[in-house]
């Protein structure tokens, strides 16, 4: 370091006898990110409304772990990556278009949206807000991740489908019942 201060590459400051150097100029010098500046935002999700609390913190837990900055939110939600209206993203979004974090980062690509990531990660880039997956789709090829987009759709819809049988059963029965406790 010495050396490279007395051939000009790096700049020093000298304190009496000792000298100083400005860690921004050694990342610079050395290319290392500079992680003093970075703000982190983590971004969790589990598609069940309730009983995958663990996920949520395992989620959170891992993305902590492996922070290479200072962790300034987390955002949650307990929604389908297909569903447009989720509260943490939500907020997320708005606290990016603020300025409040540098990047965004999640366990699966598919935690951010199962469609349509793209444009999120494009909408954060705007706002000078970077999005980083800790761990990457494989690389068995284009087949594998079509196939794993398919299953998701068919789960996605036959849940709606259960769904909406159930909410008809629930008040078809109600209204039976009500029939009957009007007719004895």
């Amino acid at each position: 370091l010495r050396l490279w201060a007395n051939e000009g590459r790096v700049p020093v400051v000298w304190v009496g006898r000792e000298r100083r150097f400005s860690s921004e100029a050694l990342d610079v010098l050395t290319g290392c990110p500079d992680v003093a500046g970075r703000r982190e935002a983590l971004y969790v999700r589990v598609s069940g409304t309730s009983g995958q609390e663990s996920s949520l913190a395992a989620q959170e837990a891992e993305l902590r772990a492996s922070a290479s900055g200072v962790v300034v939110a987390v955002f949650k939600d307990r929604a389908s990556g297909l569903r447009e209206s989720r509260p943490g993203l939500d907020r997320l979004l708005k606290r990016a278009a603020k300025g409040e974090f540098t990047h965004v980062r999640v366990t699966h690509g598919d935690r951010l949206a199962r469609f349509g990531a793209g444009w999120l990660i494009q909408v954060l880039a705007h706002h000078r807000v970077s999005v980083e997956v800790l761990h990457a789709k494989g690389a068995a090829g284009g087949m594998e991740e079509l196939l794993d987009d398919f299953m998701s759709l068919v789960a996605t819809f036959a849940g709606r489908v259960y769904g909406m049988r159930s909410r008809e059963a629930r008040r078809r029965l109600l209204a039976e019942a009500g029939g009957r406790m009007e007719h004895p």
